[in-house]
This record gives structure tokens, sequence and C-alpha cells, in this order.
């Protein structure tokens, strides 16, 4: 799967879940509370377990992990930067 088609399915997933969600709260309102309600968790579930996962490792691929944690490292740099200025 290209770079491109990636982002594809990814735009459309998000889509999805949106849609789905907008879909669950027209249907509480209008035609049925317990079966919008059901519509809305599901989508949550989707969007939590489905989409997150698949987002965050497309958008965090060849990332270094270390740069976005509170390491020593991190802590030691950061506080010489602070001192600089």
């Amino acid at each position: 799967m290209g770079l491109y088609s990636k982002n594809i399915f990814i735009k459309i997933l998000s889509i999805l879940l949106f849609g789905g969600i907008l879909f669950g709260v027209y249907y509480r309102e209008i035609i049925e509370t317990s079966m919008g309600d059901k519509i809305i968790g599901f989508f949550v579930i989707f969007g939590a377990f489905i989409f997150m996962p698949l987002f965050l490792v497309y958008r965090l691929k060849g990332k270094k992990f270390e740069d976005y944690t509170l390491s020593d490292k991190n802590i030691k740099k950061m506080r010489d930067r602070s001192s600089k200025d």
C-alpha cells in the first residue's frame, strides 16, 4: 500500500466515522433513542479501536518516539536551552 493510498484510506475511514456518529445522532433524535445510542456507541468504539491506531501508525511512521518523551536526556536539553536565554 503506497503512501497516497494510505492517505485516502485514512480519509475514507474518518468520513465514515464522523458520518456514522452524525447518523446516530440524527437517528436518536428523530426515530428511536435506544437504537441511536447503539449506533453512536458502535462508531465511538470503531474510532477508538480501529481508526485511532491506524491514524497514529500512519502519522508517526518514521519518527523517533524518544523525541516526544520526557526522559532525563530531554529534560537536560530543555534546561540547557532555557539557561541560554
